[in-house]
């Protein structure tokens, strides 16, 4: 391994090289935005599709980008083929910049632009053979009036705490409801259930992130003729389904094995679930921007 690489301040360093201000508002507020990002074979994972919602998730939030959509677009590859792996996780982060104390936005005079390129792995690879397992936290997600989910914000700390309690009672992963009680998404993950061999998966007025693996996801089933669409999901409904997964840029497709203790289907990884991952495994292939 070359070890992590990172764009900040116009070059790329090491990983323990890399120097962020004290008084940079994402580190004191959370004030800023960022997309997660997947190479897989020296291809980075539909970039296009990830810098636009980072351009729609900066004009959510006020906050405009410093560099144009191109500039952006050659930080992540130059980071990237820095990195010199052909599989990698891309973190490409824009804060609000340094400024005064104070949660003030308008002291800070230019947003800055940070890029991560290094490995993840958000479960073992024991887990995504068999299925990982699930627990309801007591935590809520925000109602979109507090903090829309589609912006993708540095603000992770309602994420970061159902994972917590997720992990002290034993499980490997959070779910979140609303608090209406319909199922939000999991901490770092979208959520999508299968039950007679239709697939369905939470809305964004429910919470959830319109995240790229999940519309990649979508568009999966539809070429291949399983029924799928966003619907409004109870706790209840993911114990009925026959299979659970999880989908996200860091998690890719999981299976969930088991909800609070109770198996989901078989307890393992479903037809439908393994037949979605097979397509997937494909679309990276296609859909990749070449180092």
């Amino acid at each position: 391994m070359t070890g992590m690489k990172v764009w900040i301040d116009g070059r790329v360093v090491a990983g323990d090289a890399a120097r962020l201000p004290v008084t940079d508002h994402g580190l004191l507020y959370g004030d800023g935005v960022f997309e997660g990002i997947r190479v897989y074979g020296r291809r980075v994972f539909r970039l296009d599709d990830h810098l636009e919602r980072l351009a729609v998730s900066a004009r959510a939030i006020g906050l405009t980008l410093p560099l144009e959509r191109d500039a952006l677009r050659d930080v992540v590859l130059t980071t990237a083929r820095a990195y010199g792996e052909a599989d990698a996780y891309v973190r490409l982060i824009v804060t609000r910049g340094d400024g005064a104390l104070g949660v003030d936005p308008t002291t800070c005079k230019e947003p800055r632009v940070i890029c991560i390129v290094d490995e993840v792995r958000i479960y073992p690879e024991s887990k995504r053979l068999h299925g990982i397992d699930l627990v309801t936290v007591s935590w809520r997600r925000p109602a979109l009036d507090a903090l829309d989910p589609r912006v993708k914000s540095l603000n992770y700390l309602n994420s970061v705490l159902a994972k917590l309690e997720a992990r002290e009672r034993g499980a490997d992963e959070a779910l979140i409801l609303n608090a209406a009680g319909s199922v939000a998404e999991a901490a770092v993950a979208n959520v999508f259930a299968v039950r007679a061999g239709v697939l369905r998966t939470p809305p964004p007025t429910d919470g959830a992130l319109e995240g790229i693996t999940r519309r990649s996801v979508l568009e999966l089933a539809a070429s291949l003729g399983i029924p799928a669409f966003e619907a409004s999901l109870a706790r209840v409904d993911l114990l009925a389904a026959d299979e659970v997964f999880l989908t996200g840029t860091g998690a890719r497709l999981v299976a969930v094995r088991s909800l609070d203790g109770q198996a989901i289907g078989a307890g393992g990884v479903g037809p439908v679930t393994r037949q979605i991952e097979e397509a997937y495994d494909a679309l990276v292939e296609q859909l990749g921007t070449p180092l």
